[in-house]
C-alpha cells in the first residue's frame, strides 16, 4: 500500500501539547487508584491504570506525537516519535481507506484521535475507554472538532464490552493491548467484530533489549503492568488463535539513530534514508521483531 503526506492522512488538533514541570511532579505524587466510581468492580491493576491515564493527561496535551519544542521540559519518550512518521502515515492511511459508511470501534480510545479521524473520514464512530475522566476529555474534543453526530465516547472496560455480537464493522486499537489481558481483550475483539470485519492495531514491541532498558529506567512514565506486558511476535500467534488471518509489518529500527539529529537540517534526508533502510530489513519477523512499533491487522473472526 502506498502512504500520502502525514497532512493528507494525521489527524490535526487546535492545540499543542503542554509540558510543565508540577505535572511531572504529579506524575511521581502518590495516587488514590480507588477514587472510580466502580472501584468495588474493577481489578487493582486496572485501577492503576486509570491513574496513571490520568496523570498522563496532565503532562501531555493535544496530539502527542507532534511536539518537540522544549527539550528542557519535554517527557523523554516524545522525542523518539519525532522518526515515527512512516508507521503513522501508513496507520492512518489504512483507515482513511476504510472508513467511509462504516460502524467503526475506537477500543480504549485515549485521546480519541482516532475516533475523530475516523469521523471526519465517514464513518459512525463509538469510542470506549475505561477511564471517566478520559471519556469527558475526549467528548470534548469531538465537539470542538465538530464530529459529535458521528463520533459519541463511552465509559467502558475493554475485557467486557457491553455491545451486541458482530456490532462492528472496524475497530482500531492504538497502544492498548498492552494495559490489558491480550486474551480477554482479543477474545472481546473477536466477539463484536462483524465476520466480514478488519480489526487494526498498533503496539510497541518488547523484543529490543536496549529499547527495553530504556523503558526500565524510565518507569515513572508506566506502570510495571506495562511493561511486563508489551507484545511480542509471540502474540500473533496467540491472535491465530481467534482469527484466522494475522498479518504484522514492523517499523523503526535503524531510524532511531536519527533522533540526536532532530534539531539539525540533515534530519529530514538521514530520516528518509533510514527509514528506506528499515523498509527493507524489517520485512521478516526474525529480523522485524526487533523494531520499535508493530502494526497488525485481524480478520476472518473465528466465532464461536
Amino acid at each position: 500500500m502506498g502512504t500520502a503526506s502525514v497532512s493528507a492522512v494525521r489527524p490535526t488538533w487546535p492545540c499543542k501539547e503542554l509540558v510543565t514541570e508540577r505535572a511531572c511532579q504529579q506524575q511521581r505524587a502518590p495516587v488514590d487508584y480507588h477514587k472510580h466510581a466502580n472501584a468495588g468492580q474493577l481489578e487493582e491493576r486496572k485501577l492503576r491504570e486509570i491513574a496513571h491515564s490520568r496523570v498522563g493527561r496532565s503532562i501531555l496535551q493535544g496530539y502527542e506525537r507532534d511536539s518537540d519544542t522544549n527539550p528542557a521540559e519535554e517527557p523523554p519518550n516524545i522525542k523518539y516519535y519525532s522518526v515515527a512518521q512512516s508507521s503513522e502515515e501508513y496507520f492512518f492511511e489504512w483507515l482513511r481507506q476504510r472508513c467511509k459508511g462504516v460502524k467503526a470501534l475506537d477500543y480504549c480510545c485515549g485521546s480519541g484521535k482516532n475516533g475523530i479521524f475516523m469521523a471526519k473520514c465517514g464513518a459512525d464512530v463509538i469510542g470506549i475507554d475505561i477511564s471517566p475522566d478520559g471519556i469527558e476529555k475526549v467528548s470534548l474534543n469531538a465537539r470542538q472538532e465538530g464530529v459529535t453526530p458521528n463520533c459519541i465516547f463511552r465509559v467502558m472496560d475493554g475485557e467486557a464490552m457491553d455491545f451486541q455480537d458482530n456490532t462492528f464493522d472496524l475497530i482500531v486499537e492504538s497502544g492498548a493491548l498492552h494495559h490489558l489481558d491480550f486474551q480477554r481483550a482479543v477474545s472481546e475483539l473477536r466477539r463484536v467484530v462483524k465476520p466480514s470485519g478488519e480489526i487494526l492495531c498498533i503496539e510497541a514491541l518488547r523484543h529490543n533489549p536496549f529499547i527495553h532498558l530504556y523503558r526500565m529506567k524510565t518507569m515513572y512514565l508506566r506502570t510495571q503492568w506495562d511493561v511486563e506486558h508489551i507484545l511480542g511476535v509471540e502474540h500473533l500467534d496467540m491472535a491465530r488463535n481467534y482469527f484466522g488471518e494475522v498479518s504484522a509489518k514492523f517499523f523503526h529500527l535503524f531510524v532511531l539513530a536519527a533522533v540526536p539529529f532532530r534539531k539539525t537540517r540533515i534530519f529530514t534526508p538521514l530520516r528518509q534514508f533510514l527509514t528506506r533502510v528499515d523498509e527493507t530489513i524489517l520485512r521478516k519477523p526474525i529480523i522485524g521483531k526487533y523494531a520499535w512499533i508493530m502494526i497488525f491487522t485481524l480478520s476472518k473472526p473465528k466465532k464461536v
